[in-house]
């Protein structure tokens, strides 16, 4: 028996009611769904009343039947979507791109549509797909507190050290070190700098945090420039470098395919490579060949390019981007 009176209008009176579970059927949007409800009875007449509350739930359980029938992603899950990745509902419907109501929409029952479900989805099970969001859309956001607590909940899902996330690019730096043989400064920057375009076009975020910059002789890492900068033309002794080194199987996998396609070129030739490409140029725009600027390349520039680079050789895994670098040196050698 359920102790909090309704108003039965058999009795006209506040009655208590009790609640039984019952296998229902009902109708929505054209089409009949079977699921395990609830009914309240009226203690005193036992006729079946109208209780708000369980109104609600079978209604729930109804839309969970018709999301169960046609994949659409539970309530559930969408309601654990912010909490999960510490984001509100808002600042989530804009990093997404949407309406700024509509995730909030959703959390109160509004049906997505089939895509953003799928979209959902995957943001609920996979962090890495998140934070692949997060990171190319972050400047939707309104606050940069709410791009780095985001960000911190989800690194601490992915087990991720965040000090150490800082310095992805000094930890990239000593894996190319380690492995390419006689490497230049002019070589290293440039295969960072494909290291982080191809990382962008197969994971759809970026491997480090660092901008680059559009100098004479390509793209540029000015910290990574500064620290090897007296090696001028000579190759990198890499004698005290760490040589175990622990790089996520994924990155590894994309920064062995950068060498093992791109490291055999001289740094002069993969120079001669980011000349052709678009975010190295239009960052220069027209300023001469020769004259110096600290002007940096937008990281959309770079994602831009990388992702219809992926789609014009048709790469499906990294090992593809052996066709890019044969096409490349075909074009400087013309």
């Amino acid at each position: 028996m359920n102790n909090k009176n309704v108003f039965c209008e058999n009795c006209r009176k506040d009655v208590n009611y009790v609640e039984k579970e019952e296998y229902m059927s009902a109708e929505l949007k054209g089409e009949t769904y079977n699921y395990y409800g609830k009914t309240a009875t009226c203690d005193d007449c036992h006729n079946e009343i109208y209780v708000s509350e369980i109104n609600d739930y079978n209604l729930i359980k109804l839309y969970n039947a018709f999301r169960k029938q046609h994949n659409i992603i539970s309530l559930e899950k969408i309601l654990e979507i912010p909490q999960k990745y510490s984001i509100g509902k808002r600042p989530l419907s804009l990093l997404m791109g949407w309406g700024e109501q509509t995730f909030t929409r959703y959390c109160d029952g509004d049906m997505p549509t089939k895509q953003y479900s799928e979209i959902l989805k995957n943001i609920y099970e996979d962090p890495n797909y998140y934070l692949s969001i997060l990171e190319a859309n972050k400047n939707n956001l309104k606050s940069q507190s709410s791009y780095e607590k985001s960000k911190s909940a989800t690194l601490t899902i992915l087990g991720i050290d965040q000090i150490s996330e800082t310095s992805k690019i000094d930890v990239t730096t000593n894996y190319l070190l380690c492995k390419c043989e006689d490497i230049t400064p002019l070589a290293l920057q440039k295969l960072l700098y494909y290291v982080q375009g191809f990382y962008y076009a197969f994971t759809n975020c970026f491997i480090f945090e660092e901008n680059c910059e559009a100098w004479v002789h390509g793209p540029v890492y000015r910290n990574v420039y500064f620290k090897y900068k007296g090696y001028s033309f000579d190759p990198i002794k890499c004698d005290d470098l760490e040589t175990d080194i622990t790089i996520p199987s994924l990155e590894k996998t994309i920064i062995d395919s950068v060498i093992k396609n791109l490291s055999g070129y001289s740094g002069k030739t993969l120079e001669a490579f980011t000349h052709l490409e678009t975010p190295w140029l239009v960052t220069r725009g027209d300023l001469p060949i020769l004259v110096n600027t600290d002007r940096e390349i937008n990281r959309q520039l770079i994602s831009n390019y990388f992702t219809n680079v992926k789609q014009k050789y048709n790469m499906l895994n990294p090992s593809d981007i052996s066709e890019y670098s044969k096409v490349m040196f075909e074009r400087i050698s013309l």
